[in-house]
């Protein structure tokens, strides 16, 4: 005799326990210094400036470049962690990123250090995905909200020891020593994945898949893609993280010292508050959404009305330079783009089978960065043709967001539809436990 309780639980959902927490964390680890990597360039950029003799325009060449391989590779290594699985992907991404950031150290000139920047953008879209499929890998599919936050949030850390470790560094050791040093800790994580890193633990294979090249390429890609999931965690991404990235990966330094006249040492301070703010928030926002699964959009739409509201706010705020108080508000919110940015991952997921997670999560993980790209790239230039106004310049930010929110408004429908389909048909298969 059998009862049925009302339990969903998904097929080979693993345990998680601390055996997943160890591995999970090399894997994160890997992400924490690539994050450090892609970030060092946001404490640097006034010294970047003088070192290649670039106007804003050139500067901003550097991040565009770094983010347009990082975007361009996300579909590739989405196919390729499902393809080959997180150790090997983790392992050639840690080799590419530290060579970038090797080379970066000791470039002579432009080119060479754009060149390395690219290797360094090319081997970080390696480490974000690879993370969140380790997460799923490892962890009770309920754990995921909380999982990728948690990602997140150590990501910001990786940010937080660019502020404030390799800035120091910086204009104590100088240029070379400082990017060469940090490189060390590109080492270290690679001999850690080759070491005690596992794709999956024992008993919780993945089902083996054939591959039939091209087109079973296009097959993945077209079958995320028709998710409506798939495409409103790629807006929600794309709307929610680019102006804290922007402002973390170049301009925020630049602008708070020539536009707002503080010292590099108090506008360090506002980088950091951004960055705490972000692993907070990125918190309290993996604990709610774990919860309460519908407060996804709410929190992402939030989000965004918040950062305009406050960029708004400073903009326009009456007198040459905005208050400190203001600045500190606006650095407060602007810590919860990034685990806003999150959330996009939990449309995403639930849409597609376990065999297209890692395609899903590299569609959706392309939306910050192009708006990041994009968002560079117009600063840069619309500063150089104002004359360093950047009131005028990041008022681009607004035309993304408008862009953005107009989407998911859109999808918002398609996807909740298809997921509710998703979940009562996850429901028939319930579990059957011997009675007492």
């Amino acid at each position: 005799m059998s009862a049925t309780t009302s339990k969903v639980t998904l097929p080979g959902d693993p345990p998680g326990g601390r055996r997943a927490a160890a591995v999970w964390s090399i894997g994160v680890a890997v992400y924490f210094v690539a994050v450090i990597f892609r970030t060092s360039l946001g404490v640097a950029g006034l010294d970047a400036a003088d070192r290649f003799h670039v106007n804003a325009s050139a500067l901003s060449t550097f991040s565009i470049l770094q983010l347009l391989v990082y975007a361009g590779m996300q579909i590739p290594v989405g196919l390729l962690v499902d393809r080959l699985g997180t150790k090997k992907v983790l392992t050639i991404g840690a080799v590419l990123f530290t060579a970038g950031q090797l080379g970066f150290a000791f470039s002579p000139s432009y080119g060479t250090a754009l060149a390395s920047r690219a290797l360094l953008g090319c081997g970080d879209a390696m480490t974000f995905i690879s993370v969140l499929r380790l997460g799923t890998r490892w962890f009770p599919a309920r754990r995921g909200p909380l999982i990728a936050q948690l990602a997140g949030l150590v990501g910001m850390a990786g940010n937080l020891v660019s502020t404030l470790v390799l800035a120091r560094l910086l204009h104590s050791i100088g240029w070379t020593p400082a990017f060469a040093g940090s490189a060390l800790a590109g080492a270290v994580v690679l001999v850690l994945t080759l070491l005690f890193l596992k794709d999956h633990p024992e008993g919780y294979e993945p089902e083996p898949s054939a591959h039939r090249g091209a087109a079973y390429v296009r097959q993945q890609i077209l079958a995320s893609w028709r998710e409506p999931g798939t495409r409103l965690g790629l807006w929600v991404h794309f709307t929610t993280q680019f102006p804290a990235m922007v402002f973390l990966l170049l301009w925020g330094l630049p602008f708070l010292v020539e536009a707002q006249g503080l010292s590099r040492a108090t506008a360090g301070g506002l980088l950091t508050l951004v960055v705490l703010s972000n692993m907070v928030i990125g918190l309290v926002y993996g604990q709610i959404v774990a919860r309460h699964h519908a407060a996804r959009l709410p929190l992402a739409l939030g989000t965004v009305g918040a950062t305009a509201l406050m960029w708004a706010t400073t903009i326009l705020y009456p007198g040459e330079r905005a208050p400190m108080w203001l600045l500190v508000v606006l650095c407060t919110v602007l810590g919860a783009c990034g685990p806003a940015s999150m959330l996009g991952f939990d449309f995403a997921r639930p849409a597609n089978p376990p065999e297209r997670q890692g395609t899903a999560s590299g569609i959706t993980n392309m939306g910050g960065f192009i708006a990041s790209m994009t968002t560079l790239f117009a600063i840069g230039v619309l500063l150089d043709a104002t004359g360093d106004d950047y009131d005028v310049a990041f008022s681009s930010v607004f035309v993304l967001q408008a862009l953005g929110v107009s989407q998911i408004l859109r999808l918002r429908g398609r996807a909740a539809r298809r997921e509710r389909e998703r979940l009562v048909a996850s429901r028939v298969e319930t579990v059957h436990v011997p009675a007492a």
